[in-house]
């Protein structure tokens, strides 16, 4: 009889989703993170570490660097992450980690633990209670001016002034954007300041590009506050009322304090 040897098992990694501490209860059921598979937790002292298994040939250092310049993979590895870290807040406060945290093995996720053990700790401590709301900004497009259809003129007639009509309201279009613009600029620094009062924390991030983003206008204001639970509703209502004509507010949230993960470093500083 002959024995087909077993094809090798591809090497297991660690991926590292959040670190919290232990609490009661378990992670909702059928949740499933990166390549399907359903995190577990690992407990370590008074912290406790979220995990999952991926294959090494795609989260190894060599062929992650790679993996990472594949946006469409991007985007699926970080909406698996993103699952895992909100079902987390529907039990705990998590303290998210950064995409692609990865441990050899259990051994690395309970190094990982010990050595940062004083910073997680304080990060939770600084989190606990709160989530994150998003804020932006936009300046809205203005109409694009459409070619003035001017009568047809005999032909010995002279030609009508339809073309300086269309460059004049083009002039009148570029003044109403800079105008609009600065009318966006100057609501983003008021509502900016006014919410930041609000807030436990504040960070502004890049404006988004247009381009990748899909939204319309101009992002003058992309933000993000950490806000108490007790406080959310209070904050949502300044933030609903504070659009104006030609000046779009949008407004995500709650979620896990992403934007305040390393709290505790620029406080320790």
């Amino acid at each position: 009889m002959t024995v087909t040897p077993a094809a090798p098992r591809t090497p297991r990694l660690r991926y590292v989703y959040a670190v919290c501490r232990p609490f009661d209860g378990v992670l909702p059921e059928g949740l499933r993170a990166i390549g399907d598979q359903p995190p577990r937790l690992l407990r370590h002292g008074d912290l406790v570490a979220v995990v999952g298994a991926v294959p090494a040939e795609d989260f190894d250092e060599a062929p992650l660097r790679a993996r990472l310049e594949d946006l469409d993979w991007l985007a699926a590895t970080a909406r698996a992450h993103d699952a895992v870290i909100a079902a987390l807040t529907t039990v705990t406060c998590p303290l998210p980690l950064r995409l692609a945290t990865v441990c050899r093995d259990d051994s690395g996720v309970r190094r990982l633990l010990e050595e940062g053990h004083d910073r997680f700790v304080r990060a939770l401590e600084r989190l606990d209670g709160r989530v994150e709301w998003g804020v932006k900004v936009y300046a809205e497009p203005e109409p694009e001016p459409e070619p003035r259809q001017e009568p047809r003129q005999p032909a010995a007639a002279p030609a009508a002034g339809g073309g300086r009509d269309y460059l004049r309201r083009r002039l009148q279009q570029r003044r109403g954007q800079e105008a609009g613009l600065r009318r966006a600029e100057d609501l983003a620094r008021r509502l900016h300041d006014e919410l930041s009062r609000h807030a436990e924390a504040a960070t502004v991030h890049p404006p988004q590009d247009a381009k990748l983003s899909g939204a319309g206008g101009v992002n003058v204001l992309n933000a993000a506050y950490l806000i108490d639970r007790e406080r959310g509703e209070g904050f949502v209502q300044l933030v609903r009322g504070a659009s104006e004509e030609g000046v779009r507010v949008e407004l995500t949230g709650p979620w896990a304090p992403y934007s305040f993960a390393g709290i505790a470093e620029e406080e320790a500083a």
